[in-house]
């Protein structure tokens, strides 16, 4: 069952942090039974008690799931382990769709944000004891949410949107609660919520976002809390519409005391309107990160939510960083102020290419979903063989497991780098490696 390696400990945190080391050196790999606990227990000469605290030590830090009669196993994708280390590696001449990233020539220039923001800091140096957020940014923030329907609250600013969403949920969640989650869904965050000790459950979604049915479920089982994308949700594109909002809203209603995150990445890339779904619930927050539209490299989200949660990660934030730097917030807020970016322009240029592909697909009898954003999923019966036979064509897309976790397999194509002259090569490309795909849920 475990080889070699013997589990070591007399108290419940020994026994755990025995495993969790054997787990970080590879001596215990994913998928790896453990003993049973009366097993264990006699083994090491402990009470049962000891052993069952253990394993759900390591459960709640996401180290190990349980399976029923089938035991508790390593989890095949251990909290240490970073969902982007599932990629290719573009070869020599290929061309890039997996990485996820903007159109460079859509992204704005940076030196006179930079500079303003330098001077400013010149005339006026940020010293200890400052304002978390500054005046400008603050006052551009609420605008922009009160502009689209966002319920008043406070504003924060953090270190991009996983900054934000982990500050939340670790304001509200303690280690086992658990977290309905997009499936598919955004990597990032499918590796934070175990990485904090807390349960993902999977929440299927369409083009409209997720599945009412399916947060009902969840919901009604215990998920303490929900994580929704607002526009552009990475990978599928998918976007909630008015709709869609109203049946989630009266989902939500039902359950005041559960945790509303969303995540609205898609600001200023996409021309769908946000429909908040803040306000339904007791604790909620809507996130806004800044690099899809302005560059990844300014790492800076701003949030807006109830009081009790906004007032608790900007009083944990203290304690930790202290704040985001005022420069980038300075030049966030003078990238805004003078319209650097045109967000009709920018989610045209993605809408053509998108739209293009998806079309193409379609004509090659190849069901794809893109419907905002700069992404497009398409289903594959098998992962690995469709991202290899693309290496093969010269194009690199990003395996579906990157993004998974019981949806059915697919790949992801960024179509940031395409122009109007690749979308035929890579839709034949994408149709033989796929194959034929009804159309059907993502999840």
């Amino acid at each position: 069952m475990l080889g070699e390696y013997r589990i070591e400990g007399r108290r419940a945190a020994e026994i755990a942090a025995s495993v969790e080391r054997a787990v970080g050196a590879g001596d215990l790999r994913p998928g790896q039974v453990l003993p049973p606990m009366r097993e264990l227990a006699g083994q090491l000469g402990v009470n049962p008690n000891t052993v069952a605290s253990a394993y759900r030590l390591l459960r709640d830090r996401g180290v190990i799931e349980t399976a029923g009669r089938r035991g508790s196993r390593v989890r095949p994708r251990p909290s240490t382990t970073w969902r982007e280390t599932i990629g290719v590696e573009v070869p020599a001449g290929g061309r890039d769709l997996a990485t996820g990233n903007p159109d460079p020539a859509l992204l704005p220039p940076l030196a006179e944000a930079l500079a303003a923001a330098a001077a400013a800091g010149r005339d006026h140096p940020v010293l200890y004891g400052a304002p978390e957020i500054t005046p400008a940014l603050g006052r551009l923030a609420r605008d922009g949410f009160d502009a689209d329907g966002v319920p008043p609250g406070p504003v924060a600013v953090t270190s991009g949107a996983l900054d934000a969403i982990e500050r939340v949920l670790a304001a509200h969640l303690r280690p086992g609660d658990a977290v309905a989650v997009e499936d598919p869904g955004w990597g990032g965050l499918l590796d934070l919520v175990p990485a904090l000790g807390l349960r993902p459950v999977p929440v299927a979604v369409d083009d409209d976002g997720p599945l009412p049915v399916a947060v009902a479920g969840a919901l009604a089982d215990g998920a303490r809390a929900l994580v929704v994308t607002a526009r552009a949700q990475n990978p599928t594109g998918a976007a909630i519409g008015a709709g869609r909002a109203g049946e989630l809203r009266r989902v939500l209603a039902a359950h005041p005391g559960v945790l509303l995150v969303e995540d609205d990445h898609g600001h200023h890339i996409v021309d769908l309107p946000p429909h908040p779904l803040g306000g339904t619930t007791e604790h909620w927050v809507l996130v806004r990160s800044v690099a899809k539209a302005y560059g990844p490299d300014l790492r800076l989200a701003v949030l807006t939510g109830d009081t009790v949660t906004v007032d608790r990660v900007r009083g944990r934030q203290r304690l930790g960083p202290g704040w985001v730097s005022h420069l980038l917030q300075d030049a966030v807020a003078h990238l805004w102020r003078t319209g650097a970016v045109d967000p009709a322009a920018v989610a045209a240029s993605y809408g053509r290419r998108r739209e293009a592909l998806v079309r193409a697909l379609r004509e090659r009898g190849v069901a794809a979903c893109g419907r905002s954003g700069m992404n497009v999923w398409v289903p594959v019966p098998d992962e690995t063989g469709a991202v290899t036979r693309m290496l093969g064509a010269g194009w690199a897309v990003a395996p579906g497991a990157r993004f998974r976790m019981d949806s059915p397999p697919g790949v992801r194509v960024t179509v940031s780098a395409l122009t109007t002259e690749d979308i035929g090569p890579v839709a034949d490309a994408l149709a033989a490696a796929a194959g034929p795909a009804p159309a059907t849920r993502l999840g």
